[in-house]
């Protein structure tokens, strides 16, 4: 079974634009959050993103960024609090601002 974090929780940013079709991010992460299609990287399921940062750490074009151990840290803390489902906000709410 797959390991996964709540729905969009993940700080995960990707751009492939910047990318330079290396394969280093499928080559490290643990959960494999990407995959190499036509000389670029891919995106298969965010939410699966544990926010390392090897991918981050290991893409020569800066293609990639995640705020390591944040995203999901924050979410749950803030439902805790709140008693709300698990977001990081990004779209709009307030948990990471």
């Amino acid at each position: 079974m797959k390991h996964r974090h709540f729905k969009d929780v993940t700080t995960l940013s990707y751009s492939d634009e910047k990318c330079v079709g290396c394969g280093m991010c499928e080559k490290v992460c643990p959960h494999g959050v990407f995959y190499m299609s036509g000389g670029k990287a891919f995106i298969t399921d965010r939410d699966s993103c544990i926010e390392c940062g090897a991918c981050v750490q290991n893409c020569p074009a800066g293609a990639i960024e995640v705020d390591a151990g944040a995203g999901c840290a924050v979410a749950i803390l803030f439902s805790w609090v709140t008693g709300k489902e698990p977001t990081c906000g990004c779209g709009g709410g307030d948990c990471c601002s």
